[in-house]
Formats: structure tokens, C-alpha cells, sequence
């Protein structure tokens, strides 16, 4: 089929972990326990499906919104490096910068929106489709997904497994990836930026 023309397992594996870092669904594991304390059990499918659903209307919708305010991909993508920035150093230096945890209700809206499908998420999403092919942007999505579906239905024994301790460490080494992602992607559009700029 046409549409597998352009996929790539390394696209696949780099959006993967791009949106895995910013998702950081395993860094979320104690506020996903605390969820579970207040209202009970968690809905785990219903919640990760609608996250993964929201992503994928906004690969695709996000695109159409910004052409109506006129931006292009490539300034919304250093837009979205320095939201990733911003999300890295929280998760390297354990700050808190734009970061809310207070939940009003169960399920939906405090998992899949905003705790997966944040502001972060949507942001890289539409910002790695200025860098790779949407069938790989959305097989990250779905890969996410699935982990997302399997951290929530194990999430107190991945808690007494884990400790507080190796969930620390791994926030900051995906913090460290992230970094390196947020300039990668800066870098990148910001030249495209200046190459168009000049052949105008």
C-alpha cells in the first residue's frame, strides 16, 4: 500500500521515544496511584484510547488550525522544541515550571487529558511532523498508547517495584534525552526557517 511507502522502523522507534519522554506516563505512576486512592479504580482503556485518539486528531487537525492563524510548521516546531525544553529541565533539575497535578475529576480528564494528551504531548506531536512521515508519527502514538494502557493497569505494583528512587533516575535521564531532542528540533527548523527566508 501506498501509505506504508514512507515508514520507518527508525522514525517509528524516534517518534516512539519522543513521545514517551514528554508523555512520561512512568515518572506519572505515583499521581496515577494517588488517582486510584481518590476515586477508585481507573478506567485504564477507556483512558489511554482517548489519549491516543486526541493525539492523533491533533497530528492531523493541528496542522489546518495553524494555517488558519498562518504559522508555519517549522516556527510551530521551535515553538514546540522550547516547550519540550521547558518539560526536560523540570524533569532533569525536579522544578516545577508549568506543572499541575491538582485533579477535579477521574479517569478521562485527569489521565488522558491533560496527564497524557497535555499541552507537551500535542505540541511534539504536531511539531514531529515537521521532521518525520505521519505513518511513523502515528505508530509512535499507538506504541504509547499500549505502554500508557499497560503502566495504568500495573501502576501500584510498578510503585512497590520500582521505588521512588529508580523513578527518579529515570525522569532525568529521559530528561537528558529530551533535551537533546528540543535542540535537535530547534536546530533543524530554525534552519529551514532561514533557508526559506533567504530564497525569498
Amino acid at each position: 500500500m501506498e501509505i506504508f511507502a514512507d515508514f520507518s522502523i527508525k522514525e517509528v522507534v524516534t517518534s516512539f521515544m519522543v513521545l514517551f519522554a514528554v508523555i512520561d506516563i512512568i515518572g506519572s505512576v505515583p499521581i496515577v496511584v494517588t488517582l486510584q486512592q481518590k476515586f477508585g479504580q481507573i478506567e485504564a482503556g477507556r483512558a489511554s484510547i482517548t489519549a491516543g485518539i486526541i493525539m492523533m486528531v491533533f497530528l492531523f487537525v493541528g496542522n489546518n488550525i495553524l494555517k488558519l492563524i498562518g504559522v508555519d510548521v517549522n516556527s510551530f516546531a521551535i515553538a514546540g522544541a522550547f516547550v519540550i525544553f521547558v518539560i526536560a529541565l523540570e524533569m532533569i533539575l525536579g522544578i516545577e515550571i508549568h506543572k499541575t497535578t491538582e485533579v477535579k475529576a477521574a479517569s478521562i480528564v485527569p489521565i488522558a487529558f491533560p496527564l497524557v494528551a497535555g499541552a507537551g504531548t500535542l505540541t511534539t506531536t504536531l511539531s514531529l511532523r515537521a521532521e518525520f512521515h505521519d505513518i511513523n508519527i502515528i505508530f509512535g502514538i499507538i506504541l504509547n498508547t499500549i505502554f500508557v494502557y499497560l503502566v495504568l493497569k500495573s501502576a501500584k505494583w510498578l510503585e512497590k517495584k520500582m521505588g521512588e528512587a529508580t523513578l527518579a533516575v529515570l525522569q532525568k535521564v529521559f530528561g537528558i534525552i529530551l533535551l537533546a531532542i528540543s535542540i535537535k528540533l530547534f536546530t533543524a527548523n530554525f534552519a529551514q526557517l532561514v533557508k526559506t527566508y533567504i530564497n525569498f
